[in-house]
């Protein structure tokens, strides 16, 4: 049941605040008008903002912290908690408190400096919104090629499962196979002038292919890098 400002009791020890990013520092603000804070704990979930954003209710007597699950959330899906990572930084009394509420909820905790939220904030984006963009990429790639859409993410699941689960379980090097590690230059190219039909999943391509010659094992990378350039 939802409740206005006006009508919330805000009687609990602890004020856990799930609001956009861009209104954390004004409903704090809003909510320290309203009372006297000493002995409050308030915290926020924001995983880009530091407790800094809840500055006004510091002011008026709270311990604050911010608390960030390493999950990934979507209408209508509640997602399970246990065993997520949340990050926490802030006032120690607020950031124990609030470990000891992840923990009873099978959740682990880890501590980060306010001045790396943003960064951490970028890692979170990279796991999952991001990798959602390359998968749609993917699908785009997979629909222009003939694949039937219906199709497509029944054919894309075992791969990519499997993927991930090498990665988890082996890291990057291990988990990594296809045309980059073999060296085969003349594919890469073959892909490079047959993604110029679609231009956008090309740039994605490229861009994750560039990266994967710097960081990931692979043979003949300056062939590989000409050959990218196949298809321009």
């Amino acid at each position: 049941m939802s409740r206005t400002m006006a009508q919330a009791k805000l009687d609990a020890d602890v004020i856990w605040l799930a609001v956009p990013d861009g209104e954390i520092a004004r409903c704090a603000k809003e909510l320290a008008e309203t009372r006297k804070w000493e002995g409050k704990i308030v915290v926020h979930s924001s995983g880009a903002l530091a407790s800094d954003a809840l500055d006004a209710l510091r002011r008026r007597g709270a311990a604050t912290a911010s608390v960030h699950p390493m999950m990934t959330f979507v209408a209508g899906e509640a997602p399970e908690l246990r065993g997520v990572w949340f990050t926490v930084e802030g006032n120690a009394k607020a950031a124990a408190a609030v470990s000891q509420l992840v923990k009873s909820l099978d959740g682990h905790v880890s501590r980060i400096r306010k001045e790396e939220k943003a960064l951490y904030h970028a890692f979170g984006a990279l796991l999952s919104p991001m990798l959602v963009a390359e998968l749609t990429a993917a699908e785009e790639v997979g629909a222009t090629a003939g694949l039937k859409r219906r199709d497509l993410r029944k054919v894309m699941g075992p791969i990519v499962l499997r993927t991930v689960e090498n990665y988890l379980e082996r890291g990057g090097a291990a988990a990594f196979s296809g045309p980059l590690v073999r060296g085969d230059v003349e594919t890469i190219a073959r892909h490079a002038r047959a993604l110029k039909r679609t231009p956008a999943e090309k740039e994605v391509y490229e861009a994750l292919a560039k990266y994967a010659l710097k960081k990931l094992p692979s043979r003949r990378r300056e062939a590989m890098r000409r050959a990218l350039s196949a298809g321009q």
